[in-house]
């Protein structure tokens, strides 16, 4: 199956539109609560909602056969709650005041009702799944919840670490992104097709890995208006991704010192920031990366050949286009 060149979201979700109209509502009653600030912080964390990529994956995979489920659509809107309260969760630990352009949730209230409210909302995923009364599904989402949450863990003890090696970046981006990606087109399967799921597994964490990779690059190389944050951020919180480790070997002695003194401030400027972005660009940090992005984007291609051909089987190929290639 060939490379298509990126498309738009709104094209790949074509197939699943009317379904995926409804994920939005599905949401909204999940997660409602009893108590006025659960609302209050649930009414706000809706609006913070992505493009809806990970329930695009879940609906998708569930039309390969040709035997769409309706369970697929609340399996959907389960898939983007775990999403949202991993993202609450990152926040709050990583202190970041915005995303998506947003204010977070810990900046908006405080850092325990970001913690709180994504433990609220993932017990509140998982009591959804509990209802279809399949076992099997809630197992499929406790093993990528569990890996998340071992991730943020790997990630917390590599603050700081320049060495932090390629190994440990794959191991890291594996848990924290690719789980969950595996997961929505496993369970997605699952309730349609399963004889599909095994492919569909394997071309949910590839194209995780594909899109966590290319998210990292975007870092380095798109402008704040873009990203919906400043870039460079991840060097400002002294986080360590493939173009900084590919980069490294390459770095001459004055663009070592840069670094160490970037990652030796726990405040550094947008200009000390600039330098070392510059570094890895010009030392092939970048290049490297994207080329590994392109390898995972060609595995998740590859594990599609066994699928019959259609309408989802096709979205699923320009997915691996829009994780790649993508802006924010």
């Amino acid at each position: 199956m060939l490379r298509t060149a990126a498309p738009e979201l709104a094209r790949i979700q074509e197939p699943v539109r009317a379904r995926l109209d409804r994920i939005g509502a599905s949401l909204s009653q999940m997660v409602a609560g009893d108590f006025h600030l659960i609302d209050e912080v649930n009414d706000y964390l809706l609006l913070m909602r992505g493009k809806l990529f990970r329930p695009t994956l879940v609906l998708l995979s569930n039309e390969i056969g040709g035997k769409p489920s309706g369970d697929a659509e609340a399996i959907a809107a389960v898939v983007e709650a775990v999403h949202l309260a991993t993202l609450v969760h990152d926040d709050a630990v990583d202190h970041s005041a915005l995303r998506r352009g947003m204010p977070t949730v810990n900046s908006v209230w405080s850092h325990q009702v970001a913690i709180i409210m994504g433990d609220y909302v993932y017990s509140r995923s998982v009591m959804e799944l509990a209802s279809l009364n399949r076992v099997d599904l809630i197992e499929v989402l406790a093993r990528a919840a569990n890996a998340m949450t071992v991730g943020e863990m790997r990630q917390l003890s590599s603050h700081d670490s320049l060495d932090f090696s390629e190994k440990d970046y794959y191991r890291l981006i594996a848990a924290k992104t690719a789980s969950l990606m595996s997961a929505a087109c496993e369970l997605g399967t699952m309730v349609g097709d399963p004889s599909h799921r095994e492919p569909l597994r394997a071309y949910g964490f590839a194209l995780g890995m594909a899109f966590q990779i290319a998210d990292d690059i975007l870092d380095y190389t798109e402008a704040e208006e873009v990203t919906g944050k400043t870039s460079g951020q991840d060097l400002r919180e002294h986080k360590v991704t493939l173009p900084l480790i590919a980069a490294l070997n390459d770095f001459n002695d004055e663009q070592r010192l840069a670094l160490n003194a970037l990652f030796g401030n726990p405040q550094p400027d947008d200009h000390s920031i600039m330098r070392v972005v510059d570094a890895v660009e010009v030392s092939g940090g970048i290049d490297y990366a994207r080329s590994k992005a392109e390898a995972f984007a060609g595995e998740a291609l590859a594990a599609l050949e066994s699928l019959p051909e259609g309408d989802g089987t096709r979205a699923l190929a320009e997915a691996v286009a829009y994780a790649v290639d993508r802006r924010r």
